[in-house]
């Protein structure tokens, strides 16, 4: 039992120190100062009207030479339309399409994006959420084609917006550690997601591959599976400038913020098998680590060298993930990360066994 543990703890050793604490150790290049692209902003909005009217101007005034910000209203009756048409005849390179409900409509986000992606002028897309705001004018600056023409997609950074309680702490905490792995995957060598809050693609890197055609049929993906579907180390970069990061509004309710991790389990199911095993095995690990660790200090004999296991875990763990956390806009949560780690452990085995009794999952 306490070589189990060992071997378990080795193994969280090589995540920590040998994945994760390359985005620890990465230097930051600076936003270039100048736009050398046209590009589209995307949008999906399904009645967003009170989140259109306080985040969509910083989008609309992003201080970029040459972009279009194109608004996918997605059936939505909330007085989003009245909102959009305001916004349009104030601002000349807003573009709203119009998802209506109709016998020939495939309901979904995916389906909105699309008609989004269609709509765009530029061959470069950013793209985000009606619930998400920029953190500074120079965003897109960030988000804007690499030099490199072979960077085909680049993957944003969005952290969560610090509100009180401790559900916005476990839904920040969960936000960086997943963060902290598609990122230090993608500077390793080997993407597997990306977030749709803040995230960057050629339009002919999706209309080549045929768009979402290979996965339409699940809710979730419009972000992660077709990054998972299509990066590789030769066309995908990274931008977590603190500039070109994007906040987002978190869930106020557990339900909801179930019901969201609902569907991005159910994503996960279709990422490449060899991102599959690494993802599985990093929460395996972690469910071996803790039960072995509390069966191991159930006996005298292996008491005192499950706490020293314990102890140097949680010390190597504190050198590199405080680091990190103040690097992605949450250093308020890095004297609280022993315990949230705990947390998370828990949540995420419990959303586990409840995607394994609730299939039926929707886009709002």
């Amino acid at each position: 039992m306490l070589g189990i543990l060992v071997f378990c703890f080795l193994i969280q050793l090589y995540f920590s120190l040998f994945v994760h604490l390359k985005l620890a150790r990465l230097k930051v290049a600076p936003i270039p100062e100048t736009g050398k692209k046209p590009l589209s902003v995307v949008i999906c909005a399904r009645n967003e009207a009170e989140n259109l009217v306080k985040y969509l101007p910083t989008v609309l005034e992003q201080d970029y030479p040459d972009f279009e910000v194109i608004v996918v209203n997605d059936r939505s009756w909330d007085g989003t339309k009245d909102i959009l048409e305001a916004f349009a005849k104030e601002y000349k390179h807003l573009k709203v399409v119009t998802v209506n409900d109709g016998s020939k409509f495939i309901a979904g986000k995916k389906f909105a994006v699309t008609m989004g992606i269609k709509a765009a002028a530029h061959e470069w897309l950013v793209f985000t959420d009606a619930d998400c705001m920029p953190a500074s004018s120079k965003w897109l600056y960030g988000m804007q084609q690499p030099d490199q023409d072979d960077v085909e997609i680049v993957l944003g950074y969005s952290p969560y917006i610090k509100k009180r309680g401790i559900l916005n702490a476990l839904i920040r905490f969960e936000t960086f550690f997943t963060a902290v792995n598609y990122l230090s995957y993608a500077i390793k060598g080997m993407p597997y997601m990306g977030v749709g809050r803040n995230m960057a693609y050629k339009k002919s890197l999706f209309f080549n591959n045929k768009g979402f055609a290979a996965h339409m049929h699940i809710p979730s993906g419009d972000d992660d599976l077709f990054v998972n579907a299509h990066a590789h180390d030769g066309n995908t970069a990274i931008c977590i400038h603190k500039d070109a990061q994007v906040w987002s509004e978190p869930n106020i309710s557990f339900g909801a913020y179930l019901k969201q991790k609902k569907r991005h389990f159910g994503a996960g199911k279709l990422y490449k098998p060899k991102h599959k095993f690494i993802l599985s095995a990093q929460i395996i690990i972690q469910f071996l680590f803790y039960v072995t660790l509390v069966l191991s200090m159930c006996f005298k004999a292996t008491l005192y060298p499950a706490l020293g296991v314990l102890g140097l875990s949680i010390i190597i763990r504190c050198f590199v993930y405080p680091r990190i956390l103040k690097r992605l806009n949450y250093a308020d949560l890095r004297w609280w990360f022993p315990i949230l780690d705990m947390l998370l452990f828990i949540f995420l085995v419990f959303n586990g066994i409840l995607s394994i009794f609730v299939k039926k999952v929707q886009w709002k």
